[in-house]
């Protein structure tokens, strides 16, 4: 969108070819131990590179294109992901009817409100660095649907992608005349994600719940590592009001003689997660007991972290991601891999400490506290719910220094809006209100009513069409000066970071 400030800017020089005494050189007016700080710091970054986050756009050719687009028609006449009808028979009975495609592989099933998928990118970069074939299974995706199904760190091909659903359209519809209601969107992706994975062939799958556990359309599968990302109250409508009733329903991934990874969690949450651990006989690892973030520190695009894994410590681990929150999803998803491969228990010794630094470094989660945007700052985060909202504004305070944030916020109608606001009240000097344009957005009226109650009206501006948005945002941080420090956050939902995303530029 030619129309957004700043969108044609010209991209940041590269500095790929400075040496280290180029860099010191170019230092003049520079206290001279600050300058070889800073070049160490530059170079450093240099012989890594800032991780590319891994978005497709639409295919080039116009043909794979258009038959793309004949698939997401197809599967958006189905029930969409927020309509659901308890049950795993119909999935089951899809998966029966091509063979158990979903137990041709070892899996790592991971649940949680927030963070499940950082941390299922981070099990997937892991696995990958061990030589392990990976299939990856997450949702929403931020602009793609291909983004869903990764094989090998990367989304699967448009091509692939549609082989997939031509493969299994028979079978989907034969099951279909067989059941009280059709499969649904959700249910079909699950079927082409374990048949893509088998065809692959995978060595290890990596699969994030859509919504709960026992019921979910992934659980399936019997995975030999169950992962718990923190619990917190969202879809309280479906998974229960307090976090302990939402981990009954959680805590369905949990099979026989499973290793169950838990992240730190309310009381209430863990008491049902252990408890389900000792009726299957079920190991368990604690966040803060058996492995954990043992230290951190803010760095150059993300942070340095020591962690305690369930074989010993990891020391200097890069992790280009922004927040605490993201340590502590990398201690999660170390402790998974750890227990994937027995360490622990089989094996004593840790897993390669290189290897592990390596795959870390690599880590990319798109819409995640992901910069798309400099001068000013422009940073897009998914968080859509309270719980979200809260880690996000802690992680934007201690990785940008902003003298004045602005917030986009667009949410869904069926999250807790108010909640969301409040959580980000104290960071946003400003929040522009909007809307996506999924009919599943709350209408920005309605939103600004909610706004102006948590901010006053004088801190809260309306725009329904999301550029606009993007665009005022951007003119109120320009308003700060070119070196005063003004930022934008686009947030509130999944689906408004893939639309900024796009219109920013990205993908």
């Amino acid at each position: 969108m030619s129309d957004i400030p700043g969108q044609n800017d010209p991209p940041e020089p590269d500095d790929s070819t400075s040496d280290f005494d180029e860099i010191i050189a170019a230092e003049t007016t520079r206290d001279p131990d600050l300058a070889v700080i800073e070049a160490g710091s530059r170079t450093l970054r240099t012989q890594g590179g800032p991780p590319q986050a891994d978005v497709p756009g639409r295919p080039e050719d116009p043909e794979v294109d258009r038959a793309l687009r004949e698939v997401e028609a197809e599967l958006a006449t189905r029930w969409g992901e927020t309509k659901l009808e308890p049950s795993v028979s119909r999935i089951a009975a899809l998966m029966d009817v091509l063979g158990d495609p979903q137990r041709s592989y070892p899996s790592i099933h991971i649940t949680g409100t927030n963070g499940k998928t950082s941390t299922a990118r981070m099990i997937e970069a892991l696995l990958g660095a061990f030589e392990l074939r990976t299939g990856r299974y997450t949702s929403p995706h931020v602009q793609s649907i291909t983004e869903r199904i990764s094989l090998d760190g990367a989304a699967i091909a448009a091509e692939r992608f549609i082989e997939t659903y031509q493969d299994i359209k028979p079978y989907v519809e034969m099951v279909d005349g067989q059941q009280e209601y059709r499969l649904s969107f959700f249910e079909v992706l699950t079927a082409m994600a374990y048949a893509a994975f088998a065809d692959a062939p995978v060595d290890v799958a990596v699969v994030e719940v859509g919504m709960g556990g026992s019921w979910d359309a992934t659980n399936v599968i019997d995975g030999d590592v169950a992962v718990v990302t923190p619990i917190d109250l969202d879809h309280t409508d479906r998974l229960g009001e307090t976090p302990g009733a939402i981990a009954t329903e959680k805590a369905g991934i949990v099979k026989q003689d499973a290793t169950v990874i838990l992240a730190q969690q309310p009381v209430d949450a863990a008491q049902v997660m252990l408890k389900k651990a000792v009726d299957v006989n079920a190991t368990v690892a604690r966040e803060g007991l058996e492995f954990g973030v043992v230290a951190r520190e803010v760095a150059v695009g993300g942070q340095l972290v020591t962690l305690r894994g369930l074989g010993g410590e990891y020391t200097e681990i890069y992790l280009p991601l922004h927040g605490a929150h993201q340590a502590h999803n990398a201690a999660v998803a170390l402790a998974a891999v750890e227990a994937f491969f027995g360490v622990g228990a089989q094996r004593p010794e840790p897993l390669d400490v290189d290897t592990v630094r390596k795959a870390f470094a690599a880590v990319a989660s798109p819409g995640r506290m992901e910069v798309v945007r400099r001068s000013p700052t422009v940073v897009l985060d998914a968080a859509h719910n309270p719980a979200g909202a809260r880690v996000t504004a802690e992680a934007v305070g201690e990785a940008f220094q902003f003298s004045r944030l602005i917030g986009v916020v667009g949410a869904s109608g069926d999250k807790n809006a108010r909640g969301l606001l409040e959580a980000f009240e104290p960071v946003f000097a400003e929040v522009v209100v909007t809307q996506n344009t999924s009919h599943r957005a709350m209408d920005a009226d309605e939103l600004a009513g909610i706004a102006v109650e948590v901010f006053g009206e004088g801190r809260v501006q309306v725009e329904p069409r999301l550029p606009d948005a993007l665009e005022a945002a951007i003119t109120l941080a320009e308003e700060e000066g070119e070196f005063a420090g003004g930022g934008v956050l686009v947030t509130g939902s999944v689906i408004t970071v893939g639309e900024a995303r796009l219109l920013l530029g990205k993908g």
